[in-house]
């Protein structure tokens, strides 16, 4: 496969460009580029306290932007953390709340399509006339249903529309739009994708963009090519990991290879900010970079040995904070200050409402999610969650509920009535959630649990 562009040691940044709401004009809309990463650990980027693996370039968006210390991934899992982020509803009332698998027209499976009544995000980046891009990974439906890109306000889609596929880093295919794109298992499919991103920017450098950039790195496999591996190797003790039953390669590095791919991948948001700079676009561009859920523990990789998940309990697959709290830093020049840390508590779903009131454009009514413009901006009031509510249906069912005061109810075994229990944590007293204080607060505890019914409707598909 011929590519037009070399690509080494890249790890991609998320940008875009942004005026201020009060004076967007048609002339001055700007560009927004969304990275998110695949099963990050907050942990695991030194603007968050990681110290054994680089990452430099993400590290500056949050010099030169804005940290949010208290942000919430969509779910615990990959689909429905995608789907609260790009139709603005959380768990409670998202349609896809899981990673159940639903085959395409192809015969093979994908995850839950999105319902086409739906509107996204990029349908509300339409209205202001944006080209719109999603490069990565979908996991919202597969080929012949309602969930793919196109039908929900993508103009271009290229990468892996089913997750399962997205763990190998060597893919059989990928898709282009409606085209399955054969690969054979001989390239590497993040310079693929990153080669693709690079090149919506450049062709739509004259109007404005709106890229959704979702690489799989560093979900496992954990598999990097050997010239990134060189950054890393004999730097850390390592334990070779022989494969899984589950199809994870093996790795006779893991750790190595997992602080080789997430500073690839911050190479690769660095050379999204050079083709931004190179365009002339930089400026105008606001660039966001995020996960979709907390770090995995898969193929090899050992969370615990790089602090992934920081100070939190729990990991991908648990409410507990560090299943659910994510990285997310935002850059915006000449409107957020430099440097700026902010305990601010947003979501995933409230990314919707931000744009639809950053490019004045209508936004539904029936979501969840609450602008966090006036945070970015300075400007405004800003409106608060009442409440930051889960549901996931593996293991048992779980589900969780936070109120601004830092109390938290986690909910387990939940599809099992007889068997169901509860634990009850104040995050700010507590944050690693050691502490489960329920029966020192049983009204706190009744509290929350009798809000829970007011946060969701009842999902044909997902259900306790």
């Amino acid at each position: 496969m011929k590519n037009t562009r070399k690509i080494l040691f890249s790890a991609t940044l998320l940008s875009s460009g942004l005026t201020m709401a009060q004076t967007t004009t048609a002339e001055k809309l700007p560009n927004v580029i969304y990275i998110m990463a695949d099963d990050l650990g907050i942990g695991d980027l030194g603007c968050y306290g990681q110290r054994q693996i680089k990452t430099p370039n993400i590290d500056g968006i949050a010099q030169n932007g804005m940290k949010f210390m208290q942000h919430y991934s969509g779910s615990t899992v990959s689909a429905p953390s995608r789907c609260a982020l790009i139709t603005g509803k959380h768990m409670g009332h998202a349609a896809i709340r899981g990673n159940a698998k639903v085959a395409g027209s192809d015969g093979l499976l994908y995850e839950t399509p999105l319902p086409a009544g739906e509107v996204t995000v990029a349908d509300i980046f339409k209205t202001k006339n944006y080209a719109t891009g999603c490069v990565g990974k979908w996991g919202m439906g597969g080929p012949g249903t309602e969930g793919m890109p196109d039908k929900h306000g993508f103009d271009y889609f290229y990468g892996y529309l089913g997750q399962r596929f997205a763990h190998s880093y060597y893919p059989e295919f990928l898709h282009e739009n409606e085209q399955k794109i054969m690969l054979d298992g001989k390239y590497y499919s993040h310079d693929l994708m990153l080669e693709k991103a690079l090149n919506f920017i450049d062709e739509n450098a004259q109007k404005p963009f709106f890229l959704y950039f979702s690489p799989t790195i560093p979900h496992a496999d954990l598999d990097i090519m050997g010239e990134a591996m060189t950054e890393y190797e004999g730097e850390f003790c390592e334990t070779p990991f022989g494969g899984s039953r589950d199809g994870y390669k093996s790795q006779q590095s893991p750790r190595a290879a997992y602080a080789a791919m997430v500073t690839y991948l911050d190479k690769s948001v660095g050379l999204i900010i050079k083709e931004l700079k190179e365009k002339g676009l930089y400026d105008h561009t606001i660039i966001v970079f995020t996960s979709d859920n907390g770090v995995h523990s898969e193929g090899g990789h050992d969370p615990s040995y790089f602090d992934s998940n920081g100070p939190f309990r729990g990991q991908k697959r648990d409410l507990y904070e560090g299943g659910i709290r994510t990285p997310f830093v935002i850059q915006w020049p000449g409107v957020i200050p430099q440097g700026v840390v902010t305990n601010h508590i947003s979501a995933f779903w409230d990314f919707l409402p931000t744009i639809g009131e950053l490019v004045q454009a209508d936004i539904p009514q029936n979501i969840d999610g609450i602008s966090y413009l006036p945070t970015l901006t300075g400007k405004g009031t800003q409106k608060e969650h009442d409440c930051i509510y889960y549901e996931f249906f593996e293991f048992g069912g779980k589900q969780s509920i936070m109120t601004p005061d830092g109390w938290k109810l986690v909910r387990l075994e939940v599809s099992d009535p007889s068997k169901t229990y509860e634990e009850l944590y104040n995050i700010y007293t507590d944050p690693a959630e050691t502490s489960n204080v329920i029966k020192q607060y049983p009204d706190v505890a009744k509290k929350l649990k009798n809000m829970i019914g007011g946060q969701r409707v009842e999902n044909a598909r997902f259900h306790f």
